[in-house]
């Protein structure tokens, strides 16, 4: 059974803490969280943001009151039994690695005192828990880097990272869905649009999915971008055994601290505690974890 606390976010949300130290088991018990609010809402509920060790529940305070909010969250969420195991949808990205889709692929694959082919077979070897979404539309914190694979931020972020661009920045990897400042270190780039406005599904994947990026070549990205562009190029999405497409045109535990990550997820003010559990042991905070 997952306990919880329950903390103020503002005038029409509050947190539901399930810990303090990012793990999949953790993420395991919010996304449980979630499916239960989902399948079972709460008049006056608007939206459900998993984050990495809470779940924001977003909430019309001329619907439903704080005190009756949160006896109908603790009732609905009273045995709650995590959601681990089992099949897990796992997103195919396909990525072109090194040159100029990934001028970065060398100064990582120096700092891990490997080539630059043993970091593309590292980092594309693995699929990849996406413990919740922010920062920009469709922007995946990934867990489960291989620590080989750890490289620090540059010191001076560039103006302009390209769309698509896949990047390393220290403990985490991910995709940048849409042009931005960043000083991630950029080792590939996917032709795919992770973000696309005018798509059915604005944001091909969701918290609690899984990401493999699926190595191609320049010709390849070059083709599956002009399918991207006409509408016809489908991510394969793998349920086990079974895989299903998705249309992708247009129309393990882990030491870092939760308090600093998700501070820039959602604001907190001092409320009091219910649903009190004791917390584990407080691992060193990454305290800049969010920071792209």
């Amino acid at each position: 059974m997952a306990g919880f606390n329950i903390t103020v976010a503002g005038d029409s949300a509050i947190n539901l803490e399930f810990g303090n130290v990012i793990s999949e088991k953790t993420n395991g018990i919010i996304r449980a969280a979630a499916q239960t609010l989902e399948a079972d809402p709460i008049n006056g509920v608007i939206e459900l943001v998993p984050t990495f060790c809470s779940l924001m529940v977003v909430y019309n305070p001329c619907v439903v009151g704080y005190d009756e909010l949160t006896s109908q969250v603790r009732g609905k969420l009273r045995g709650l039994v995590a959601t681990t195991g089992g099949i897990h949808r796992v997103v195919k990205i396909p990525v072109c690695y090194g040159g100029d889709f990934g001028p970065d692929l060398g100064d990582v694959a120096e700092h891990a005192g490997m080539s630059a082919e043993e970091v593309i077979a590292i980092h594309s070897g693995h699929d990849y828990l996406i413990d919740m979404l922010g920062f920009l539309p469709g922007f995946a914190y990934l867990g489960g880097l291989d620590e080989r694979l750890h490289t620090p931020r540059l010191a001076t972020p560039r103006t302009r990272i390209e769309p698509g661009a896949v990047g390393i920045g220290g403990a985490q990897t991910g995709i940048y869905p849409l042009a931005s400042p960043g000083g991630w270190r950029i080792i590939g780039r996917t032709p795919v649009r992770p973000y696309d406005p005018d798509r059915e599904s604005p944001i091909l994947y969701a918290a609690g999915d899984y990401l493999r990026f699926v190595p191609i070549t320049p010709q390849e990205f070059s083709l599956i971008e002009t399918q991207v562009e006409s509408g016809t190029y489908e991510c394969e999405i793998v349920k086990g055994r079974a895989t299903t497409p998705i249309q992708a045109g247009t129309a393990g535990e882990r030491s870092e601290g939760c308090e600093a990550s998700e501070r820039n997820a959602s604001e907190r003010a001092a409320a009091p505690q219910v649903d009190a559990v004791p917390q584990a042991n407080q691992e060193e905070e990454d305290k800049d974890a969010l920071w792209v």
